[in-house]
């Protein structure tokens, strides 16, 4: 089809997205031939009148147009086919019958605004069943939540499907805060199996979609050197990384955020396991845990570092690289010999190479040398884009301590 719309470029704009970048911003447009609303297709053109793709259009937001092809068809001829292709990649990578994943990444997955999480496990009154978490991030997707959620119905036949469309970028898109049920019904909580261990997961009011499944593979990973370690899990959230030492026959395992709910799920989880012998929850900001540590010379074998994104927009990347800065020191300094260090970034405006570079002023500040075990990025269901470093957000380094 060829659309009614066209949305001209000014020259020269086009660099980005025949790199791969599919976001076209307010000040990048020359005209637009058409008054296109919310979610309506519209064509990009260069100012030379090149075809760019065809995009969804977000009228409020400085994103104004989120290429989701490079066809000239309407969205909603591309949702069952760009859905079809998602599933494609994850079946090649997880077991559909025991294992959680994200169904749609947004952009990566040529669903630009769209994330959708599969859960597969068992409510409180152990019954199996298999739940979809929505978040819908972008106006032009929003307007399109009828006809993905008959989509994902019909491709996914799931029990229930939960939105959990709350982020600060909504108010940039013109859109409301939204959480409910869209479809069928949704347990209270559902506990899910990841690496062997089971989790459970509150769909209703846990951190994004209920659990951040972009680290479990990285979870075993940091697992697989926790064999008679003292492990330290900083930011440990619901305790993802910090069970899986345990499970992999860590010595101790010391569990520290500063979220009270979040330590009770940790504990919680810790029983549901079997492993409450060797894990222990301590309510503390971890910057001053840290400190607190190295004055009283604690060592341990492992630590692991899974902070929140210290920096949530381009002015505050400053004070975040100090952030990371601070706790890599301070978890470097608390390392006994050879001793291992999982240092995440999940922040997009941190890329690999900043990144890695703080971590290492932070040990010639520590006056210790390290070696990189490993460098990992998010589970194989958080696709990257080429041309677009936002989706290569999450950074996972494993240093060892020489």
């Amino acid at each position: 089809m060829h659309h009614r719309i066209r949305v001209i470029l000014k020259p020269r704009e086009e660099d980005r997205l025949v790199r791969g970048h599919p976001w076209v911003y307010d000040n990048e447009i020359a005209r637009v031939l058409g008054s296109p609303v919310a979610g309506d297709s519209v064509a990009l053109e260069s100012a030379r009148g090149r075809f760019l793709g065809s995009a969804l259009w977000s009228p409020r937001s400085k994103i104004r147009a989120r290429r989701y092809t490079d066809e000239p068809r309407s969205f909603e001829e591309h949702l069952p086919d760009a859905l079809e292709r998602a599933l494609a990649l994850r079946a090649t990578e997880f077991d559909r019958d025991r294992e959680s994943f994200r169904v749609a990444f947004g952009e990566a997955d040529a669903l630009p605004g769209l994330i959708v999480d599969r859960f597969v496990g068992e409510t409180p009154d152990g019954s199996r069943g298999v739940w979809l978490s929505v978040q819908i991030l972008a106006a032009g997707m929003a307007a399109h939540k009828d006809a993905v959620v008959e989509r994902l119905v019909a491709a996914l036949s799931p029990d229930g499907i939960m939105e959990r469309s709350e982020a600060p970028v909504l108010a940039f898109e013109g859109l409301e805060s939204t959480v409910g049920a869209l479809a069928g019904s949704v347990p209270p909580s559902v506990t899910i199996l990841e690496n062997g261990l089971r989790f459970e997961v509150d769909l209703a009011s846990g951190q994004k979609t209920g659990w951040f499944l972009d680290q479990a593979r990285n979870r075993a990973a940091a697992a697989r050197y926790a064999k008679d370690a003292r492990v330290l899990d900083a930011f440990c959230n619901q305790g993802g990384f910090g069970l899986a030492c345990a499970a992999a026959g860590a010595s101790s395992v010391l569990a520290v955020d500063s979220s009270a709910p979040a330590l009770a799920a940790v504990a919680a989880n810790a029983a549901r396991n079997g492993l409450a012998d060797r894990v222990a929850t301590r309510a503390a900001n971890a910057f001053d845990l840290l400190r607190e540590l190295e004055r009283s010379d604690e060592r341990y074998g492992l630590i692991i570092l899974d902070p929140p994104a210290f920096a949530k927009n381009k002015a505050s990347v400053k004070g975040a690289l100090r952030g990371y800065k601070d706790i890599n020191l301070r978890a470097m300094k608390l390392l006994e010999p050879g001793g291992r260090l999982v240092t995440c970034s999940c922040s997009s405006w941190v890329d690999r190479d900043t990144f890695m570079s703080t971590v290492a002023d932070a040990a010639a500040d520590a006056r210790r040398r390290f070696r990189v075990l490993e460098e990992r990025p998010a589970a194989p269901d958080h696709p990257a884009l080429l041309g677009y470093p936002e989706s290569r957000y999450l950074k996972c380094a494993i240093l060892q301590a020489l």
